[in-house]
């Protein structure tokens, strides 16, 4: 399938809010004081190998040259809205702080449902048991291989030691979705 041009992602985005998951998190942003208009959200041709991004300030950007179908675009601005939601009830998050970006990382694949296990095995990935923790922390260990703060053991030793902690806060969520 071919990549989509940022005019094409840009409708995708659109589209997007009208999914019930999207909807919630920006309803409880609002809920929180962060209010999150439609041009919070941009499509734009990345450089690195990412789907999207969250930057403070600057709102949700959805790479649409690595995006093919709706879902995927769902799938981006679902993450994306989880990490603007504890960025903004989190107004002491640093990003640059190895345990900080930890945790939200946790929070975000654990909540998005990324890690679901039929997302797993189209991925090729084909444990059942225990499969969605170990997605979480892979996904978890890769983000933070970004981070120039976190290398070497350091994003090992600040997963474990938020693990309990973020995986089992899930909020916006009565519980994990």
């Amino acid at each position: 399938m071919a990549k989509k041009s940022e005019e094409e992602c840009q409708i995708m985005i659109q589209k997007s809010f009208r999914t019930p998951m999207v909807r919630f998190l920006r309803e409880r942003l609002e809920k929180a004081g962060c209010i999150v208009e439609d041009n919070f959200f941009k499509a734009i041709t990345c450089n690195q190998e990412v789907a999207g991004s969250y930057v403070r300030g600057e709102g949700i950007k959805v790479c649409s040259n690595y995006v093919r179908i709706q879902d995927d675009v769902n799938q981006v601005v679902i993450r994306e809205l989880i990490h603007a939601f504890d960025d903004c009830r989190g107004a002491n998050l640093d990003w640059s702080d190895c345990a900080h970006h930890a945790c939200t990382e946790i929070r975000t694949n654990h909540l998005s449902g990324d890690c679901h296990y039929k997302r797993e095995l189209l991925r090729g990935f084909l444990k059942l048991r225990g499969h969605e923790q170990e997605c979480v922390r892979r996904k978890v260990l890769k983000s933070l291989s970004a981070n120039p703060n976190c290398s070497g053991f350091a994003a090992e030793d600040s997963l474990e030691a938020v693990w309990d902690v973020c995986y089992n806060d899930t909020q916006p969520f009565d519980r994990a979705p």
